[in-house]
């Protein structure tokens, strides 16, 4: 039972002490989302307006909550470096993106006027609608949290072994990223932005600053 003490599994589990900034991101989000801006920027280029709207692309936009989930919880049981890495990456990427929000606030006039919500497909994307308002958009948080979980994957000994989870995870990220525009959550823009800050954080959080390797228990 000693093995098992809750102190023993605080040691080896402390790096759930990240969780610890989900409130404080939640808190934050819906604060922006709330917030009667004076001015904001809309974002809009050419090609947003050749992309065609389409409700199918709903399935990759909502896998993604799966994606990021079952890679979290692999990732906090596999290798705690692994795991502090990709939370790195993510917080200090979603907090840059809400200091962009809070400084640059933007948003989308690209949804249908009128969205057809008489099967599974449009009935979800009016969910989704709903509880995400076009605002608060570039860069997106849906894609840079989807190219950090791709990296993760990429850059991580268990997957280097097993190359189909690497394409899998490949595809899945350009799925996701694709739904963001088809169905009209973002912009091209917000998808670049997203691109170019996890670029950015590739070579901050994996190159400038890399962990040691764990000792060996």
């Amino acid at each position: 039972m000693k093995k098992y003490s809750v102190r023993n599994l605080l040691t080896k589990y402390w790096h759930i002490v990240f969780a610890l900034y989900i409130p404080f991101y939640v808190y934050i989000f819906f604060t922006l989302e709330n917030t009667d801006y004076e001015k904001t920027t809309i974002i809009h280029m050419p090609l947003d307006d050749i992309i065609p709207f389409c409700r199918f692309f709903i399935i990759p936009y909502l896998v993604w909550f799966i994606y990021m989930a079952s890679s979290i919880i692999f990732f906090f049981f596999y290798s705690r470096k692994e795991f502090i890495r990709y939370a790195a990456f993510l917080i200090i990427g979603m907090t840059i993106c809400l200091a962009m929000y809070a400084i640059f606030p933007s948003e989308l006039e690209l949804r249908p006027v009128d969205l057809d919500t008489s099967d599974i497909f449009g009935y979800l994307v009016s969910v989704i609608y709903k509880t995400d308002t076009p605002t608060n958009v570039c860069p997106s948080i849906h894609c840079l949290n989807s190219f950090a979980t791709h990296i993760a994957i990429t850059k991580c000994g268990f997957f280097k072994k097993r190359p189909a989870f690497i394409w899998l995870s490949f595809i899945l990220m350009i799925a996701i990223c694709l739904s963001t525009m088809f169905l009209k959550q973002h912009s091209v823009y917000d998808v670049i932005g997203a691109a170019l800050l996890a670029i950015l954080l590739y070579i901050v959080v994996y190159r400038l600053f890399p962990l040691t390797k764990e000792r060996k228990r």
